[in-house]
């Protein structure tokens, strides 16, 4: 079929764009520098009071009061932790973390890759205010990890990028119990209760085969994510628990899709014969067959699956950049320059870069050393050297646990500056370190 102008010069381009893996560190790398250029531009003000102002959403008596940070932060974010959750449960199940052989590796270096950095934070900033914030250097970003190792193409073995990935959904697993655990404030038991109530509803619908992905959304949002926001627990914790409900099994098996696709495939194929008899009876007669394969494919395609290939577009291209827009903009000063020295600052930038790289590197090898595990296939040290580096990007979940971490705006600033210095430098450090060594290693197989 000929393609438009629209398709050509505007959609296909999109498309392209999305699909690739890269797109997903640009669009962020690129939400956080225009954050950073306003913050510091005669719109400064106007962009830190836009933040600042007040959505009330309720009936009657029954009303939520956030500012837009908060709607930001709680809300929109509660999409991408959704799909943390979905991703979760797949790896879980079917995935790197789904045996004990595939998932000790990965599991035991995100450990390390989180304690370290912690410990180095705290080692900084014991009984000072900035204290609270030691679960900010315990973050990766997968999304500006994988990124830039996927700028890298084949320089890299493809199994070292799913030991990143499995050791970022790791990751994202104990960032999502530090929040839950050490980040919540008073709690409603009532509300809790509410909460739990709705849980139960959506695991019992699981449990009776109810896959209509409407139904859980409805759950999800109105009744679990609700409660647990009113509850005091943050509501993040609401999205991965619903996440952890959605179905996995498929309304058909893959051989009764083969059959009844191959008979569908044979009623188009006998419609299109007919076209010359009547053309317009057998065109609606092909696209009602394509209906019902549509419907087929559906049926055979589990909810969890469906849920997390449609939000990811969303959560990649408009959660994830306005998240970032929000919270990366500080205001730089001629004093911001002494926020380097703060022992918040020092404590985000040594915990993320020195503490990730040591901490994942250390306990790989004494995975290693006592022959619990065994690197990838094709994975040597020095690869591994590169994803240590690599892990200490830390901004999405490391910018999020600092606006949990502190209420002061200074110690925001001070985290902030230190996570952005951070994941930039360690970026760098990690993509120019394995390019290098892919090169040099080209360079011997030359020889």
């Amino acid at each position: 079929m000929k393609k438009s102008g629209l398709d050509l010069y505007f959609l296909l381009p999109i498309k392209n764009f999305i699909e690739k893996q890269t797109s997903v560190g640009l669009v962020l790398i690129f939400s956080a520098i225009l954050a950073m250029i306003v913050a510091n531009s005669p719109l400064a003000e106007a962009y830190h009071s836009l933040w600042k102002q007040y959505i009330h959403l309720g009936i009657n008596d029954f009303v939520l009061r956030k500012n837009l940070l908060h709607w930001i932060n709680d809300g929109l974010m509660s999409i991408f932790f959704f799909m943390v959750g979905l991703e979760l449960k797949r790896e879980i199940l079917q995935g790197e973390l789904s045996s004990f052989g595939k998932s000790i590796l990965p599991v035991v270096a995100a450990i390390g890759g989180m304690l370290v950095p912690a410990a180095i934070y705290y080692y900084f900033n014991a009984g000072g205010p900035g204290v609270s914030g030691w679960g900010i250097p315990m973050a990766t970003d997968i999304a500006f990890a994988l990124g830039i190792l996927f700028l890298l193409g084949d320089r890299v073995p493809f199994t070292l990028k799913i030991l990143l990935t499995a050791i970022a959904i790791v990751d994202d697993l104990g960032a999502v119990l530090v929040i839950a655990f050490f980040y919540t404030s008073e709690i409603s038991i009532e509300s809790l209760a509410v909460g739990a109530f709705f849980l139960l509803i959506l695991i019992t619908a699981n449990i009776i085969g109810i896959r209509n992905t409407l139904f859980y959304a409805i759950m999800g949002i109105g009744g679990l994510w609700l409660a647990i926001l009113l509850s005091g627990v943050h509501a993040t914790i609401a999205a991965v628990l619903a996440a952890f409900a959605v179905p996995t099994s498929k309304r058909i098996n893959t051989p009764l899709f083969l059959r009844k696709a191959k008979m569908l495939s044979f009623e188009i194929k006998q419609h299109y014969r007919d076209r010359e008899k009547n053309p317009l009876e057998a065109e609606e007669k092909i696209t009602h067959t394509i209906e019902k394969f549509s419907s087929l494919t559906e049926d055979a395609t589990p909810p969890l699956q469906r849920l997390e290939h449609a939000l990811y577009p969303f959560v990649s291209f408009v959660v994830l950049p306005i998240f970032a827009f929000a919270n990366a903009g500080v205001t730089i000063d001629v004093a911001s320059f002494d926020i380097l020295h703060s022992p918040v600052t020092l404590g985000v930038i040594f915990g993320l870069i020195f503490g990730k790289f040591f901490g994942i590197v250390i306990f790989t090898r004494l995975m290693v050393f006592f022959k619990i595990s065994a690197l990838p296939r094709n994975v040597k040290w020095k690869h591994i050297y590169g994803l240590g580096f690599l892990a200490a990007i830390g901004f999405t979940m490391s910018l999020f646990i600092t606006e949990l971490a502190f209420v002061d705006e200074a110690l925001q600033a001070q985290a902030k500056i230190g996570i952005l210095f951070a994941s930039m430098l360690a970026g760098l450090i990690g993509y120019f370190y394995l390019n290098i060594i892919s090169k040099a290693k080209k360079r011997k197989s030359k020889v």
